[in-house]
């Protein structure tokens, strides 16, 4: 005999009526030999003899054609497809929108619109059947509503963050709310959310129907929102109290962008948003470098605004962590101008200390030099000894990217006397770097490793991957022009060890990793990690990398194309050879 109880959350619901002389029939009947019992039921809790599987969303392929069988269109769209996605392929969602659309004859153009303007609400056809019902039967559950009145509440929070909840945080995002993880195990129970790479979220269509519509009206979103922003407000900086802590961001960052986007866009007035804004970026900046969505927010802020050129600052760090230095020097301009109107001599300093460095990169080393120089006048005007130490450095390394060597190696050597004691040990890593190229460049071999392992091990003291990175880096170069190539590889496998959550690096890396390939002849080694170097620069948009990759690549498929030729001609005249002397001999 086979017993099919389909849609059994009701008479399963543990808290139901006669729960539990209901659960000890179904118990009974699993144990039969005779009975075959199938259950389906949003609610997991079936008697333990039972096999339980989970029924997975479809795959894409799936989705397409059981949403095409149902709607009967005869083309397949591209938008159309885009839709089922966002819907995260749900068996029931698919099948919804797909009998709306055929019931109205909607053509993909016509359902694109509804989806845009309506989202989840599209889902309801003529027969009263609609995602609503199926959901809204599962929050009026015995087990749900034993949760309490703010369990709704949480649910619409988990719903309002793209990543969901990592478990991890329950406790500091929700203090108030007692049992909160045993709540959060009923609701994976009643299949109204899944737990996923340690976050707790939900299906698309879910997390639309139960996000709140206006997130100011959710009284536990903005508790949420304010326990975020207090944990953003700690200051970051390698080396200080709390840095290492703050790595939360690396698995939080998607929801929290999304969390400032909202926000933002209901109220750009809202209190201390924009400097949380600020100190998201910094957090992003020595966490997780990526470019962000809050910049057009940013910059459509009014300039009077005390927040803005603080925002357009990070914004310009972040730009440049990613290696794209135009877009840098353009925020940092506007930041400088306001600044100036402001008549904020520090701020002033600071901003054109960063302009004068997005000018090294972008090769207008002159335009540098003089804002270099006019960063360190007025440091010195202030009397703020910290200052000048950067901009003289800074300096240096202008004055040698403009072929001013002796100049450089001056200027340098001029930061090291100025740093007091064992204190500001990052100018003092750059200055031993810039002698170590210096060095390099006048042919001083031995000068040149010196200062390379001084930076690297001051780097090492220190913690600081990114200046590892580039002691490791040019001693793979310094080693690599000498034909040294095995210790070449091996300060540039430790510098590719040292590109943590850093793109640009690691592009970086594997260039030069391509080009040691390269003149070991290795071809589709070389050719293989150029690739993925172009991958990288082209994702970043970083033109000028890119174009330097892309002549390499030439190079590596003309010395493909160069030792093929070399096969052909030379092997017959080989084979020859030997047959020749085979017969003399």
């Amino acid at each position: 005999m086979v017993i099919v109880l389909d849609n059994a959350e009701s008479i399963l619901d543990p808290q139901g009526t006669n729960a539990r002389e209901i659960y000890g029939i179904v118990e009974e009947l699993s144990q039969l030999e005779t009975v075959c019992l199938c259950i389906t039921s949003c609610v997991s809790a079936v008697p333990p003899e039972c096999e339980t599987l989970d029924i997975p969303i479809l795959s894409a392929e799936a989705a397409h054609d059981a949403f095409y069988r149902i709607y009967k269109f005869r083309e397949r769209s591209d938008l159309i497809n885009n839709i089922l996605e966002r819907l995260d392929f749900h068996p029931l969602s698919i099948t919804l929108l797909a009998t709306v659309a055929h019931h109205n004859k909607w053509t993909p153009d016509r359902l694109t619109r509804e989806w845009e303007s309506r989202q989840t609400d599209v889902l309801q056809t003529g027969h009263s059947k609609t995602l609503a019902v199926t959901i809204e039967l599962s929050l009026a559950s015995l087990m749900f509503r034993e949760l309490g009145r703010g369990a709704r509440g949480l649910l619409g929070v988990v719903a309002f963050f793209p990543q969901g909840i990592n478990e991890n945080n329950i406790d500091w995002l929700f203090p108030t709310i007692s049992n909160r993880a045993n709540i959060f195990d009923k609701f994976c129970i009643l299949s109204l959310t899944y737990r996923n790479n340690g976050s707790i979220t939900m299906l698309a269509p879910l997390r639309d129907y139960l996000c709140p519509k206006d997130p100011r009206s959710s009284p536990l979103l903005c508790a949420t929102k304010e326990h975020y922003f207090t944990r953003l407000s700690v200051s970051v900086c390698p080396g200080t109290p709390g840095f290492e802590e703050a790595r939360w961001i690396v698995s939080e960052d998607v929801n929290v962008e999304h969390l400032l986007n909202v926000f933002i866009s209901i109220d750009a007035e809202l209190g201390d948003i924009w400097d949380t804004c600020a100190h998201f970026m910094e957090h992003l900046l020595w966490h997780k470098r990526r470019s962000v969505v809050l910049g057009p927010k940013i910059e459509g802020l009014w300039d009077y605004h005390p927040s803005k050129p603080r925002c357009l600052f990070e914004l310009s760090r972040l730009s440049k962590s990613v290696g794209n230095q135009a877009e840098s020097k353009r925020l940092l301009t506007h930041a400088l101008k306001l600044y100036r109107e402001w008549g904020d001599d520090h701020r002033v300093a600071e901003v054109l200390r960063f302009l004068c460095i997005a000018n090294q990169q972008l090769g207008l080393y002159e335009e540098g030099i003089s804002q270099a120089e006019e960063a360190l006048e007025i440091h010195k005007r202030l009397g703020h000894v910290v200052g000048q130490i950067q901009c003289s450095k800074d300096l240096a390394w202008l004055l040698y990217k403009d072929s001013q060597v002796d100049a450089a190696e001056e200027a340098a050597f001029r930061v090291i006397n100025l740093v007091p004691g064992k204190f500001h040990q990052s100018p003092l890593c750059e200055c031993h770097r810039l002698l170590g190229e210096i060095y390099r460049l006048k042919g001083e071999r031995e000068k040149a490793i010196h200062h390379f392992e001084t930076s690297l091990r001051i780097a090492s003291s220190s913690g600081w991957h990114e200046k590892q990175f580039l002691a490791h880096r040019l001693l793979a170069e310094l080693f690599r022009d000498e034909e040294r190539f095995d210790d070449a590889q091996v300060q540039i496998e430790q510098a590719k060890s040292h590109t943590v959550n850093n793109a640009y690096n690691l592009g970086c890396a594997m260039e030069v990793q391509a080009d040691l390939w390269y003149r070991q002849r290795r071809f589709d080694e070389a050719k293989s990690e150029v690739l993925r170097a172009v991958g990288i620069y082209e994702k970043l948009g970083v033109a000028k990398d890119l174009e330097r990759c892309v002549r390499l690549l030439r190079e590596i498929d003309e010395g493909i194309k160069n030792g093929k030729l070399l096969e052909t001609v030379l092997l017959p005249a080989c084979i020859e050879s030997a047959v020749s002397a085979q017969g003399t001999r």
